[in-house]
């Protein structure tokens, strides 16, 4: 019969994530081939590798407990298909940057020689925030799962102007460090766009709805931007589709900040009072314009 999984860390069947983690960087640097020349130090070495693949993960962890050595046979197929389901949590994606004998970084485990520990591994997440909060910065409370079970929170600091795809690091928040330096959170910026605010690079776009007698006569017109309110000039004869320059009115940046471009949208009112419908049919009979001449 083998020997307990549990007995090969020295940990008790009851041990959290972490005391396995720890248990397994203390055994795994005593045993590891390249430090440990003893007759039968290889073995013993992959046997904790083993051991740490099964425990550090709660899934094959409970199948352990459930089923003992022969686990594999029983629950290969749940295994495989629960391997594929990406941990989240607060619509945050989570990354854990750590591993079992075949992916662990042995760089992180010793430190870039065996003279010594080296810090924690960094973990990785995903913060998913408006164009609006991109614009004006500010905090945001996030929970991330932990590869040791359950969430961890934390407060964030969003720059203003923060752009897609920048990373903000949270010290000392990603994996234990036997030496007591840990790694850090790396959390990923995903701006996406609102109802109202659409984001390309450090320019911003909108919707300006206008009446069709201000998109033919022309009008100053105000537009909502994530810095306030902004009046603009639309020309006479705007149609649809066309795009008015606000400069400086998209994302702050350092040196030059983005421009905002409000794209006209004529709407048209769904009910007609008598009069308007006079006055608009009156404008039909006496015009000579047709919008689908050209098209």
């Amino acid at each position: 019969m083998a020997e307990d999984l549990y007995s090969v860390l020295g940990v008790s069947r009851s041990a959290d994530q972490k005391e396995i983690r720890r248990a397994y960087r203390e055994k795994a640097r005593k045993f590891h081939p390249d430090v440990n020349k003893t007759p039968g130090a290889e073995d013993t070495f992959k046997r904790i590798s083993e051991a740490h693949d099964v425990l550090s993960d709660p899934e094959t962890r409970a199948q352990y407990d459930r089923f003992g050595e022969n686990f594999r046979q029983y629950a290969a197929a749940d295994a495989a298909r629960s391997s594929e389901q990406p941990r989240r949590s607060g619509g945050t994606r989570y990354t854990w940057s750590g591993g079992g004998a075949q992916s662990v970084n042995w760089e992180d485990l010793f430190g870039g020689g065996f003279g010594g520990f080296g810090r924690g591994a960094d973990h990785t997440a995903e913060l998913e925030i408006t164009v609006e909060e991109a614009y004006r910065g500010g905090r945001r409370t996030v929970q991330v799962a932990s590869p040791y079970g359950g969430a961890q929170e934390y407060t964030i600091d969003i720059p203003a102007g923060a752009v897609d795809g920048q990373r903000l690091r949270i010290a000392g928040a990603g994996g234990a460090g036997a030496d007591g330096q840990d790694g850090d959170l790396l959390v990923t910026l995903r701006v996406k766009d609102s109802k109202r605010y659409r984001l390309s690079g450090a320019d911003i776009e909108t919707d300006l709805p206008i009446s069709p007698w201000e998109a033919a006569l022309g009008a100053d017109v105000s537009v909502p931007t994530p810095g306030g309110p902004v009046t603009v000039h639309v020309p006479p004869g705007s149609s649809t589709g066309r795009r008015l320059r606000l400069r400086g009115q998209g994302m702050p940046r350092r040196g030059q900040p983005g421009d905002l471009y409000a794209r006209v949208k004529v709407v048209v009112p769904r009910t007609l009072s008598k009069k308007e419908k006079e006055l608009f049919e009156q404008l039909r009979d006496e015009s000579s314009f047709d919008a689908r001449r050209g098209s």
